[in-house]
């Protein structure tokens, strides 16, 4: 007798096809949460090596290792991990010029009014350092320091955030043994086609190179940029963003360290993109991100290697891409994951958050085999939405330069951008005003940093900053800064901290 709780049309199987940080990321997450119902099956061929760049994270994935039940400490020992509090930018406003971009709030605000309102009015009647100074995790960052926030800690560490720097592959079988003692199974192979549903026009079966067969019900697409279901066999379509985000080439090289890992990322601005450095405990990860309009792949090389604080450790590895989303993330049976459904670049960091966000979005609205369209036009609206925000706060990177040394930087400094950023700017031109409550994703802080760092100052403040006496204002700026320093400097360093808690082995 069929349990009446049990909908007829559920899901009993569900195929990954292939692996990486966004296969074994969904694997373990549908582990967690619904392998007692469904069967799922991961396929994945070691002959097809993974991308493999994003070594460096955002906040959320905290939340993510807990929800699958991953232990921190373990995870990071197994990745080789390091603790990251934000990413210093080099470069970008104007040679010679440098920010720190920290997780976590800037100051506290008061009485409905944004800390940065204050400070910004504060900033008109007196000299004031940068505002990452009144940020938990930008002076901790500046000292390399790190202490864990835990879950009684009261202010200021308690608005510490951070997130982690690892090796990617190291991460992705870390995920991939978590995942199979849940119950997921592998399956080594390579896929060579599809089958489609003639009436549906659903994925029935993928067949791999040897023969075998795997039907599904519901299929993730995590096989890259190559979009093996979601646009070989479905034909998708895609977005391409190449006109406000000209870079179109990466290469990365990893290298010896050269002293202690630091808790965050930089990026350097070069002539025609940007470098990366990202420090792990056993090496440093270095890459470019550039315009092959402007540089060849042999200059691109030339301009990485000669700077490089270290010595490689392994030979460069080239990517091509091109900025942009798939136009649906979900179509029919077939929801896409990480590279598959877009790129965009690693500036931020966002590459394994928007891997972590379908998966979130996916099992909010998970289906039935009756694959309800409304279910699916809500998951691809959201999932728009959270690519287009975050386009948009690389596109800000690149417009609010002043830099005029190339003709690459003179078009971003000049091209016209999506109107949602330019709406923004209006509203932060005007009164330092930004609304992004309800945002998964680079809250108030995160806009602030690089306006600000960038060099962008509105021209006033929100009149309700005017109700507030200036004093009592400017003494409780001056608590918090000395507050914050303080609290930094009785942390361990970064390094030390470690050694005692996660070192690999």
């Amino acid at each position: 007798m069929q349990d009446s709780h049990v909908n007829e049309h559920a899901i009993r199987k569900v195929v990954i096809v292939g692996g990486g940080t966004a296969g074994w990321m969904a694997a373990a997450a549908f582990a967690a949460l619904l392998s007692k119902q469904v069967e799922i099956v991961l396929i994945e061929s070691d002959e097809i090596g993974t991308v493999g760049v994003g070594e460096a994270t955002i906040p959320p994935l905290t939340a993510f290792n807990k929800m699958v039940g991953i232990a921190e400490d373990e995870f990071l020992a197994a990745s080789q991990g390091t603790f990251k509090l934000g990413i210093e930018f080099v470069d970008w406003g104007a040679i010679g010029e440098r920010y720190f971009h920290p997780f976590g709030p800037h100051g506290q605000d008061f009485r409905g009014v944004h800390f940065h309102q204050l400070y910004l009015r504060e900033r008109e009647r007196r000299a004031l350092p940068d505002i990452r100074e009144w940020s938990m995790s930008g002076v901790a960052a500046e000292l390399g320091r790190f202490a864990r926030p835990g879950p009684d800690v009261r202010l200021p560490l308690s608005q510490l955030a951070y997130a982690f720097h690892f090796d990617a592959s190291l991460y992705a079988a870390f995920l991939r043994a978590h995942s199979e003692c849940g119950g997921v199974r592998r399956v080594e192979g390579k896929i060579v086609d599809a089958a489609l549903d003639a009436e549906s026009g659903e994925v029935r079966s993928v067949t791999l190179e040897d023969g075998r067969r795997f039907e599904g019900e519901l299929f993730l697409d995590c096989s890259g940029f190559r979009g093996l279901l979601i646009e070989h066999k479905l034909g998708t379509g895609y977005e391409d963003w190449s006109r406000w985000l000209p870079c179109d080439r990466a290469l990365a090289v990893p290298t010896s360290l050269a002293g202690p890992p630091e808790p965050f990322t930089r990026a350097t601005a070069r002539a025609n993109g940007w470098q990366w450095r990202i420090p792990l405990q056993h090496r440093m990860g270095n890459g470019l991100v550039y315009a092959s309009e402007h540089w060849s792949r042999e200059d691109a090389e030339a301009v990485l290697l000669a700077n490089l604080e270290a010595e490689p450790i392994a030979s460069p590895r080239h990517l091509a891409f091109t900025a942009g989303r798939r136009r649906q993330a979900w179509n029919a049976n077939v929801v896409s994951l990480g590279l598959s459904t877009g790129f965009v670049e690693p500036l931020e960091s966002t590459s394994i958050h928007l891997i972590q966000s379908s998966i979130a979005k996916l099992v909010a609205l998970f289906p039935d085999r009756r694959f309800n369209p409304a279910e699916r036009d809500e998951y691809n609206r959201q999932m728009q939405d959270v690519f287009e925000d975050v386009r948009d706060f690389i596109v800000l990177h690149y417009k609010a330069t002043r830099r005029d040394d190339s003709a690459f930087w003179n078009y971003c400094r000049e091209m016209d951008v999506p109107d949602t950023l330019a709406g923004k700017l209006e509203l932060w031109r005007s009164k330092g005003r930004l609304f992004r409550e309800g945002r998964e994703l680079f809250g108030t802080a995160s806009w602030v940093a690089v306006l600000l760092g960038q060099g962008i100052v509105p021209e006033g403040q929100e009149p309700a900053t005017d109700a507030i006496d200036p004093a009592f204002a400017g003494d409780a700026l001056d608590k918090m800064h000395q507050s914050y320093r303080s609290m930094a400097e009785h942390m361990p360093t970064h390094a030390d901290f470690i050694a005692q808690a996660c070192p690999a082995a």
